[in-house]
């Protein structure tokens, strides 16, 4: 029997122990009838951190002040700004600091990330994935498979659930990986499915395709904050995330990028000094020397890889020569200099991180979750609705997001709460994503949601 009841009062003496409570006075809510919102969609945009009109602030005002020179000189050296977000993303998905850099958007980091670990040959060719990944990721396999020369149509290959059932069973996920074995180049997998909600055992999903000479790489844009990763230990070979969801860096903010480190170069002799002086005097260096090879873009453990300057070596990236020397660390997949807006406010967001725990925010997440699997099963009951959660029960497979099947309701249900103040979203053809973030979410909100969930369901009596 649970130990959860339905009442305003035990959801306010669950917000009065919870230790992360007063994050949720860090942000901004959106406001509807003059009070908050009941904001269930951390797992598509995050609300607004109160600290990153500050954190923007301050680089327009450095920018103000030191034009170009901001790069070294800012309070937040520009020319370095992504290195100060290393050791906290680091912490966020269980990595060592040379594994993971902050840089461009999902699907970009993806595909750069393909460059280097979807390298097919000979009859190894396909990429596996499970049934309806986020579309943007089926765009970017099957455009690498054509890029390659390949058939998207034979080459990408997606697990199925069995009849009946709406998520994977990991046994059946590793005996699609054994069953195509030596045809197989990568398996690519969600941390957590967007549709489903559904998280999957990256650490066996690794083993098994590594085991068939398979690389595993993850989309963790559901995972990245919402689950405990363990990219290191779990030998991940590679992983990529946005920042924007449970995040809460912005629309369109900076991602993320991990690499393993035993596919990083060879670190050189002597260490890489911080660049000194103006960009001015820097930009004046005389261009190296054309000797060498340009062609020869790979690290030096022979992995291909896109470059970009930023990329380079930093202790020589201006003396502007020819050949590329890739920085041995993940920041080698860099291509451009950092985007220092984007930067500012995904800082701001990594410190409350830092300061909440991920561990911590894990505990708070599988209890509020539960709470709200609890609430919805009494309103169910309650209201004779079939409302079908098709996200697993098992808190190991699933983050915060419940995504429920309202039979006989669907979309009208969602607009009718959507009217009532509560922000959740609707996937098509018939789910409701429904996501508590432990960051900013309370029990309460949990409660009032299934008031406000029982009171439209009565209505469409």
């Amino acid at each position: 029997m649970s130990t959860y009841q339905n009442t305003l009062a035990h959801a306010q003496g669950l917000d009065a122990v919870d230790p992360l409570r007063s994050f949720r006075n860090e942000f901004h809510f959106p406001q509807h009838a003059g009070r908050d919102v009941l904001y269930f969609t951390g797992n598509s945009l995050g609300l607004q951190p109160k600290a990153a009109a500050d954190a923007l602030k301050q680089e327009l005002d450095d920018w103000a002040r030191f034009g170009v020179e901001g790069h070294f000189h800012a309070k937040h050296p520009w020319y370095s700004y992504h290195e100060e977000l290393t050791p906290s993303l680091a912490r966020l998905v269980g990595a060592l600091p040379e594994e993971v850099v902050a840089m461009n958007q999902l699907t970009s980091n993806l595909h750069f990330l393909m460059v280097s670990f979807y390298r097919p040959s000979g009859k190894r060719t396909k990429i596996l994935t499970e049934q309806r990944p986020f579309p943007s990721d089926t765009y970017a396999f099957a455009s690498q498979i054509a890029f390659h020369g390949g058939d998207p149509a034979m080459d990408l290959v997606e697990v199925q659930p069995r009849e009946g059932e709406h998520t994977l069973r990991t046994e059946d996920i590793i005996a699609k990986i054994n069953e195509l074995s030596e045809e197989l180049a990568l398996v690519c997998f969600g941390g957590v499915n967007f549709y489903t909600g559904q998280a999957f055992d990256m650490a066996a999903i690794t083993q098994a395709a590594q085991a068939v000479g398979a690389t595993a790489g993850f989309d963790l844009a559901h995972a990245a904050g919402n689950l405990h990763v363990k990219l290191h230990d779990w030998n991940v070979d590679f992983a990529c995330w946005c920042s924007y969801k449970y995040l809460n860096s912005g629309p369109g903010s900076v991602a993320g990028a991990f690499v393993h480190q035993r596919h990083l170069g060879p670190k050189p002799a002597q260490g890489l000094p911080r660049n000194e002086g103006t960009l001015s005097e820097k930009a004046a260096s005389p261009a190296g020397s054309l000797s060498g090879d340009p062609t020869e873009v790979c690290l030096g453990n022979g992995l291909p890889l896109f470059a970009g300057w930023w990329g380079h070596n930093k202790s020589e990236r201006f003396k502007m020569e020819r050949t590329f020397k890739p920085m041995p660390t993940a920041e080698a997949w860099q291509v451009s200099n950092a985007p220092v807006f984007s930067m500012a406010v995904h800082r701001v967001a990594l410190e409350q991180f830092d300061r909440a725990g991920i561990s911590q925010l894990r505990a708070k997440s599988e209890q509020l979750t539960a709470y709200l699997a609890f609430i919805i099963a009494e309103v169910a009951q309650h209201s004779g609705t079939h409302l079908e959660v098709i996200t697993p029960n098992d808190p190991m497979q699933r983050g915060c997001q419940l995504s429920i099947l309202a039979h006989g309701h669907g979309k009208a249900l969602f607009n009718r709460i959507t009217e009532r103040g509560v922000v959740a979203d609707w996937r098509e053809p018939n789910v409701i994503r429904v996501a508590p973030v432990p960051m900013y979410n309370s029990f309460e909100d949990v409660y009032r949601f299934g008031v406000i969930l029982t009171e439209c369901l009565s209505a469409s009596h």
